[in-house]
């Protein structure tokens, strides 16, 4: 059984030699990073020394055999995650077997992968982000740059980083819209509510010039310094209003994109809509907030369904 309390018994030499020439060949072939490397030789190693304690060798292994490690790694509660890093590592040792004529069978072929639940986004309720946002002080330049911040963050969905790159260009007042530079220096177009606009005018009329000083530069967000706003310190702040506006959910860099997406859907937003506005390459990533939203749903009948 694997057990993870107790110390290992070491692989064969054999096996060990085995997986250091496998390493080798796709460090050649693929130019793996260290970490990649590393996660694969030490899951290797971990099913070798349980093959040892079985009298069994990497190159004799069945099918039947990996899903008794499995079965093992089940009873000791290895996470999905863990068990599909393990059968990743394992499909391309057997592949890379069998790619040079070692192996006539890949025994990994038919062994499907673990069922993963994505894990699920912390988000706010709507009450939660007025409250958030209520909390700068607006007879100060800082509050209307943080005010300006939390509103745009949660009309748009967008990510820190991203809120942080923006340049005062980027945003179309007549348009209500903004340019926003996401991952993979992917661009795209988004909304900008009434109120976020509303916000960011103040900010640039009242707030802006006060933070830039005599360095003006093109960012939209400063800091006290007149330099770009950093991820850390309005991470700092958002954590500081939560805490002023009595808000004990566990926050998150992403908290208010996620409460934007969930409130949305909420609402009768679309995945697709949501995706573009999100920035997100796949649909199924954005697919994670219809749980959330599936919750919420759950949650509102139970409290207010007569039989609930």
């Amino acid at each position: 059984m694997v057990d993870k309390r107790r110390k290992k018994s070491k692989a064969t030499e054999q096996d060990i030699q085995e997986i250091e020439l496998f390493c080798d060949h796709i460090w050649m072939e693929q130019r793996l990073s260290d970490a990649t490397l590393s996660s694969y030789r030490t899951d290797l190693k971990l099913f070798a020394s349980w093959l040892k304690e079985q009298g069994q060798r990497l190159l004799s292994v069945g099918e039947g055999d990996i899903q008794s490690y499995l079965a093992c790694r089940f009873q000791q509660q290895y996470s999905g995650r863990s068990t599909a890093r393990l059968l990743s590592s394992l499909r391309k040792f057997y592949g890379y077997l069998c790619q040079q004529h070692r192996l006539k069978v890949d025994p990994t072929q038919q062994i499907e992968n673990p069922k993963i639940q994505p894990p699920v986004p912390k988000s706010l309720s709507e009450k939660d982000v007025e409250a958030l946002i209520e909390q700068p002080d607006l007879e100060t330049a800082l509050g209307l740059r943080d005010r300006a911040m939390l509103e745009l963050l949660y009309s748009s969905g967008l990510r820190i980083t991203e809120l942080i790159s923006i340049e005062v260009n980027q945003i179309g007042f007549v348009q209500g819209v903004m340019r926003v530079i996401g991952k993979g220096d992917k661009e795209r177009l988004v909304p900008i509510g009434e109120e976020a606009l509303a916000s960011v005018q103040q900010y640039l009329k009242h707030g802006r010039a006060e933070l830039a000083g005599s360095d003006p530069n093109d960012w939209l967000f400063l800091s006290t310094r007149g330099s770009r706003m950093t991820r850390q310190t309005f991470w700092y702040r958002i954590k500081h209003y939560a805490k002023t506006a009595g808000i004990r959910t566990h926050l998150s860099p992403h908290t208010l994109r996620h409460a934007f997406a969930t409130h949305l859907l909420n609402h009768g937003a679309d995945l697709r809509t949501l995706q573009m506005l999100l920035g997100h390459s796949d649909l199924s990533t954005t697919q994670i907030y219809t749980y959330v939203a599936r919750e919420r749903l759950k949650q509102m009948h139970s409290e207010h369904h007569p039989r609930g």
